[in-house]
């Protein structure tokens, strides 16, 4: 069948190809992608092409499909999984495979699986590991989201704690403890507080900090202190932190000058990661969550703490098959809302462009319709965006939007998905 998808050609070189898409396996499925949300390990897999670990040598011979947060409808299954898959199912998968010791994941190395497609096929591997999940919610792009969100999940749920005189470490940020997201006002930064703030096991206090006064304004919009605060009983800050003269100290003294149990680090740039290290607290545990491209990236950390106070570092990547189970049932369940995430939206025609263009375009999480030909327009200029066309179902799709506080929704998934996509 033919089939349109963004494949990696090499470094810099993403198109939108159209292609003819092999029949499939006994051992495979067939899916219609529906939605995708773009990722910066994404853009890193983009712009370095086969310098990437995940990317094949050959990928100018087999180009790659991107994208690998994605949901859609199962199409048709191969013999072996008609017991458990259906056609009609909605699905989502956990890309983080680490089949037989490789790296290899969809959006960054197979040539018919990846999300930024109209249709893909599944291999054996995603059944056999158990990375296929059905999902029975209404909305796809929750669904999509549920695999960066597992990434926060995963980075709070590998953090570790120890004792004095025990070899045993006790797993997960500290109960009731205090928690800094470093660099946190971006789409992951935020997708880490909404699950902070619901989880089961949830600390004291909260500190997110950025440089971006805008991004901070929003977060503190979405998450407003006094009624998180009223809510939940956790204490939320919202720090500039390149707004006062000496971050750490001010950091510091918000905690009585005892430091922080648990920081998660967003941000693969020194003098953050620098501070991450200095605020910690005794037993502190720092996740450098912020994957860098520069191999050679290194920062400076404070070897008597980590002596003399048990501070220590780790990070993680992703989250497992478990962390995306449990951001399904969160979300489904209403505990936790992952639109806080998504500030643009648009189609199949401009994954490509805002893939390379990532960081230079402001806001959070791009959400792509993969059978949608919409030039990327942010949630705030969609009703300035129908005014300018004269097209009155931007204007609707605003109305929608401001409804609920400026987010998208499954009210908005629905109505765009019944009256933008032709085919």
């Amino acid at each position: 069948m033919k089939v349109q998808a963004v494949r990696l050609h090499a470094a810099n070189d993403l198109r939108l190809d159209e292609f003819e898409l092999p029949e499939i396996t006994d051992d495979e499925i067939l899916v219609k992608v529906v939605s995708d949300t773009i990722c910066m390990s994404t853009y890193k897999c983009a712009i370095l092409g086969t310098k990437h670990k995940r990317v094949h040598e050959d990928v100018a011979e087999h180009p790659a499909i991107m994208g690998h947060e994605f949901a859609g409808d199962i199409v048709k299954v191969g013999k072996n999984h008609q017991d458990k898959f259906k056609p009609g199912m909605k699905f989502t998968l956990q890309p983080a495979l680490n089949y037989k010791g490789t790296m290899w994941s969809p959006g960054y190395s197979y040539e018919f699986f990846g999300g930024d497609a109209t249709y893909c096929i599944i291999p054996a591997e995603v059944m056999e590991l158990g990375c296929l999940l059905e999902y029975k919610g209404k909305a796809y792009y929750e669904a999509s989201l549920a695999e960066p969100l597992s990434c926060s999940i995963g980075a709070m749920n590998a953090a570790y704690h120890t004792k004095m005189g025990v070899y045993h470490h006790e797993m997960g940020i500290k109960k009731g403890g205090k928690l800094a997201i470093m660099a946190g006002a971006g789409p992951m930064g935020l997708g880490a507080l909404t699950y902070a703030l619901h989880r089961d096991v949830t600390p004291g206090m909260v500190v997110v900090t950025d440089i971006n006064q805008d991004r901070l304004d929003r977060a503190a919009e979405l998450f407003p202190p006094e009624e998180v605060k009223k809510e939940t009983g956790i204490e939320l800050h919202f720090i500039n932190t390149g707004k006062v003269d000496d971050p750490v100290k001010y950091l510091r003294d918000l905690t009585g000058g005892k430091g922080y149990d648990d920081v998660l680090c967003y941000a693969p740039v020194a003098p953050v990661v620098e501070q991450s290290s200095a605020i910690l607290g005794r037993d502190g545990c720092l996740n450098f969550f912020a994957g860098p491209t520069d191999p050679n990236f290194s920062a400076k950390m404070n070897f008597y703490d980590v002596h003399y106070n048990s501070t220590h570092v780790m990070g993680t990547t992703g989250g497992n098959t478990a962390d995306m189970i449990e951001s399904l049932e969160l979300t489904a369940a209403k505990r936790i809302n992952p639109a806080v995430m998504i500030t643009h939206l648009g189609g199949l025609d401009t994954a490509a462009e805002t893939t390379l263009n990532l960081p230079k375009i402001p806001g959070g999480k791009k959400l792509i319709y993969t059978h949608l030909r919409m030039p990327l327009v942010a949630l705030t200029d969609l009703r300035a965006r129908g005014q300018e066309l004269n097209d009155d179902r931007y204007i609707a799709l605003a109305d929608i939007v401001d409804a609920h506080k400026g987010l998208w929704c499954p009210e908005a998934e629905e109505y765009l998905l019944a009256n933008f996509i032709d085919e």
